[in-house]
C-alpha cells in the first residue's frame, strides 16, 4: 500500500539519516566528498555534510553542459506583460551565469560577500541568483517594488557589496520605475553600498546618475567568463527575508550542500520530474517557493523551468495558465490556492479551459495559503488531475508535508496536505509539550534535527533564531501553525496559532470557518478573524468575496452563510457576524492578512506590511467593519490620494 510505504521511508529518514541523507546525496556532484552525514556537536545548530565541499551552480548548470545537454531548455521565459517569449538552453545559461559572476568579480565580489537582487520576473534575476552561488557569494533576494524603507533594512542587515537591479517591473496596472525607489533605499541606509547594477528595459530605462551606479550591459561587455568557486556545504548560499517582519528583519539563512541535496531529492520523490520534463512553478523569485522551485530546484534535477512574468487573471484573461501549460507541454505545475480562487472567481465553469489541450500536465501543486477544500476539488474537477495541497514555509525552503507523487502517490483527503515528507518528523504538541491524540488539536511541531535543505540560523541572529523557533518546545523546531493529525498520519494545517479564536472557552479554528464558507455557491473566497466581545470573550467574523457575476440577496447570502456555519460547526461557534466586501488584503504571494484585519477590527494600531499586495485593501475592510459598527468613523488605513 502506498500509505505504508510512504510511512516505511518515514521511519527510515528518522531512524537512520545518516543513511538515508548520505543516499540522498549522491544525486549531487561533489568537489570534495560527504564523509561525515550530520554535525550534531552543537546542537541545536545541526550542520549536515560537514568537511564537504561543491558548487550550486556547477549542480544546477555546468554539470549538465557537460554531459551533452547544453541543447536543451532550462528556462523558458513567458512574458505577457511584455508580449515577449525566449527559450534559454543550459549552454546559454552557462555563458550568460559564467559571465556576469565575470562581471561581478570586477567589482571586487567574492566569496562570502553578500548581494541583493532588486529584480522583477526576468531571465536575469535568474542569473544573478546563480552567478552569485557561482562565486561563492551569499545572494538574498527582495522581492521588486518593495517600499524603500524595506529595501534599505535589508541592506543594512545583509550589509552587501552591491545590489543588483533593474530599471523597471512591470505589473497589469503598469511600468513601476525601480530605480528612485532604489535610491531612496540607498539614501535611508546606514551601511554603504558599493555598486548599484542596474538592467535596462526598454519600457522604462533608468538614469544612471549615482557614483555607485553601473550598467549592467556595459559591464557584461567587459567582463569574462568565470569558473565555479568550490564552497563548503555548510556555507551560507543565500539570506531570504521572511515576510511580514517589524523591526530588524528576519533573514532565513540557507546552507549550499543540505539545500541542494534536499531540492534534488524533491524534484523526482515529490514533483515527479525527471531530467528534461517541463515544470512550472508560478510564484516569484522574491519568494521562497521561487528560489526552490522556479531557479534551483528545476535545474539541479535538468528540468526545464517556466519564469513567467504574468498574472492569474488579467493578463490577458483567466485562461492563460491552461494556454501556457498547452503550450509548453508542462509535466507538473505549482501555485498558490489563491491563484486557483482568482481563476475560479472569474471563471466559476473553466470555460476558457475548454478546447485547451492539457493533456501533458499530470498534476497540479498547491501552497503559500491554507487550501480550502472547495477550492482543491474544483480544480480536481476543472483539470482531471491530482491537486496535491502541500505544506511548507520560507523557513523550510522545501515540503514539510505532502503527497510524494514521484515516491508513493497517496490517497488524497481534501483540508490535508497528507503525510510528513521523510525527513520530517512531525507532532503535533498541547499547551504542556504533550503529544495530542489523533483529531485533537495543537501547536504543530517538527522533532529536530530539521532535515536538509532548511535554514541553518536567522543571518548574524542566533539568539533570535533559538528564541522563536526552538525555545518554546526544547527539542523540536515550532512552526507556529495550529492543526491536528487524523488517524492515518494526515496532518490538517488549520491557520497559524494565533488564529485560533477562543469563544467562551471553545478554541475554535479560523480555517474550519472557512472551510464551511467557501461551500456556498455564491462565495469566491472567505476570510474569518476573531474580535474582540465583552462577554463570549472573541466572537468569529466572516469575511467574503462572492463570485463574479452573482446578481443575488447579500442579505439572504449572508442569512444562509450563518445558517451553514450552525449546521456544520454548531451552535457553540456564535457565528452571526459577515460582511460582504470587494477584496481580500493579501501578501504578493497570496497569504491573507488575517492579523492585520483582526487588529482593524479590534480597533489596535495597524502598520500595513510591506509585503501587501493592494494597500486600498485594508481601507475596503475598515469600511465594512465600520458599517457594522465594529470600530469607530473609519479612517483611511492608508491615505491613497
Amino acid at each position: 500500500m502506498p500509505l505504508n510505504k510512504v510511512k516505511q521511508m518515514q521511519q527510515q529518514a528518522w531512524q537512520n539519516p545518516q543513511a538515508f541523507w548520505r543516499h540522498a546525496a549522491t544525486q549531487i556532484e561533489w568537489m570534495q566528498p560527504v564523509d561525515q552525514v550530520l554535525d550534531d556537536r552543537d546542537a541545536p545548530f545541526y550542520r549536515w555534510f560537514p568537511g564537504a565541499s561543491l558548487n550550486t551552480c556547477y549542480n544546477a548548470v555546468d554539470r549538465h553542459v557537460e554531459a551533452g545537454h547544453g541543447q536543451q531548455v532550462a528556462i523558458q521565459y513567458v512574458s505577457p506583460v511584455t508580449g515577449t517569449e525566449e527559450a534559454i538552453s543550459y549552454q546559454q545559461l552557462q555563458q550568460r551565469v559564467a559571465t556576469l559572476a565575470g562581471a561581478m568579480a570586477n567589482l571586487g565580489v567574492g566569496k562570502g560577500d553578500r548581494v541583493v537582487i532588486y529584480m522583477p520576473m526576468i531571465p536575469e534575476t535568474a542569473y544573478a541568483m546563480l552567478a552569485c552561488a557561482r562565486l561563492g557569494a551569499v545572494h538574498s533576494v527582495v522581492f521588486g517594488g518593495f517600499a524603500p524603507p524595506e529595501l534599505a533594512s535589508r541592506i543594512d542587515d545583509a550589509k552587501p557589496k552591491l545590489v543588483l537591479s533593474a530599471s523597471c517591473g512591470i505589473e497589469p496596472s503598469g511600468v513601476i520605475p525601480y530605480k528612485p525607489l532604489l535610491d531612496k533605499a540607498l539614501d535611508l541606509c546606514e551601511h554603504r553600498v558599493e555598486y548599484a547594477v542596474v538592467f535596462q528595459r526598454p519600457q522604462c530605462p533608468a538614469d544612471l546618475e549615482r557614483q555607485g551606479d553601473r550598467d549592467w550591459q556595459q559591464l557584461l561587455q567587459q567582463a569574462q567568463p568565470v569558473p565555479c568557486v568550490e564552497v563548503a556545504a555548510s556555507d551560507p548560499l543565500y539570506i531570504l527575508y521572511t515576510s511580514g517582519t517589524t523591526g530588524r528583519p528576519k533573514g532565513v539563512v540557507r546552507d549550499n550542500g543540505g539545500h541542494a541535496v534536499a531540492l534534488a531529492w524533491s524534484m523526482k520523490q515529490i514533483y515527479n520530474i525527471d531530467a528534461g520534463d517541463v515544470f512550472w512553478a508560478a510564484s516569484d523569485v522574491g519568494w521562497v517557493v521561487g528560489h526552490s522551485y522556479i531557479v534551483y530546484g528545476p535545474l539541479l534535477a535538468r528540468a526545464t523551468t517556466l519564469l513567467y512574468e504574468g498574472k492569474p487573471v488579467g493578463t490577458p484573461d483567466a485562461g492563460a495558465f491552461w494556454r501556457i501549460i498547452e503550450q509548453y507541454r508542462v509535466k507538473t505545475f505549482f501555485t498558490a490556492p489563491t491563484a486557483i480562487r482568482a481563476i475560479k472567481r472569474v471563471d466559476a465553469t473553466a470555460s476558457l479551459l475548454q478546447g485547451v489541450d492539457i493533456s501533458s500536465l499530470q498534476a497540479l501543486f498547491l501552497a503559500g495559503e491554507r487550501c480550502d477544500p472547495d477550492t482543491l476539488t474544483w480544480a480536481a474537477d476543472m483539470l482531471q488531475v491530482p491537486v496535491v495541497d502541500h505544506w511548507w514555509q520560507t523557513e523550510t525552503g522545501w515540503p514539510i508535508c505532502a503527497n510524494p507523487l514521484g515516491m508513493a502517490p497517496l490517497p488524497i483527503k481534501p483540508g490535508s496536505p497528507a503525510l510528513a515528507v521523510p525527513g520530517y518528523q512531525v507532532e503535533v504538541l498541547d499547551e504542556l509539550g504533550q503529544p495530542v491524540a489523533a483529531g485533537q488539536s495543537g501547536a504543530v511541531t517538527i522533532k529536530l534535527p530539521l532535515p536538509p535543505g532548511t535554514l541553518m540560523t536567522l543571518w548574524n541572529n542566533d539568539d533570535r533564531y533559538r528564541d522563536g523557533y526552538l525555545s518554546r518546545y526544547p527539542g523540536y523546531y515550532l512552526t507556529g501553525d495550529a492543526g491536528y493529525m487524523d488517524e492515518d498520519g494526515y496532518l490538517y494545517v488549520m491557520g497559524r496559532v494565533d488564529d485560533i479564536i477562543n469563544v467562551a472557552g471553545h478554541r475554535l479554528s479560523t480555517g474550519r470557518f472557512e472551510e464551511v464558507l467557501a461551500q456556498h455557491g455564491a462565495v469566491a473566497e472567505a476570510a474569518v478573524i476573531g474580535v474582540k466581545d465583552t462577554l463570549k470573550g472573541q466572537l468569529p467574523l466572516g469575511l467574503v468575496v462572492l463570485k463574479q457575476g452573482m446578481d443575488t440577496d447579500l442579505e439572504r447570502i449572508k442569512t444562509e452563510l450563518v445558517a451553514l456555519v450552525r449546521a456544520e460547526v454548531g451552535a457553540v461557534a456564535a457565528f452571526k457576524l459577515v460582511a460582504v466586501v470587494e477584496k481580500l488584503p493579501k501578501t504578493r504571494s497570496g497569504k491573507i492578512l488575517r492579523g492585520t484585519m483582526r487588529k482593524l477590527a479590534n480597533g489596535e494600531a495597524v502598520v500595513p506590511p510591506a509585503t501587501i499586495e493592494d494597500p486600498d485593501s485594508l481601507n475596503v475592510i475598515g469600511q465594512a467593519l465600520a458599517q457594522m459598527g465594529l470600530t469607530t468613523a473609519h479612517q483611511p488605513v492608508l491615505d491613497l490620494s
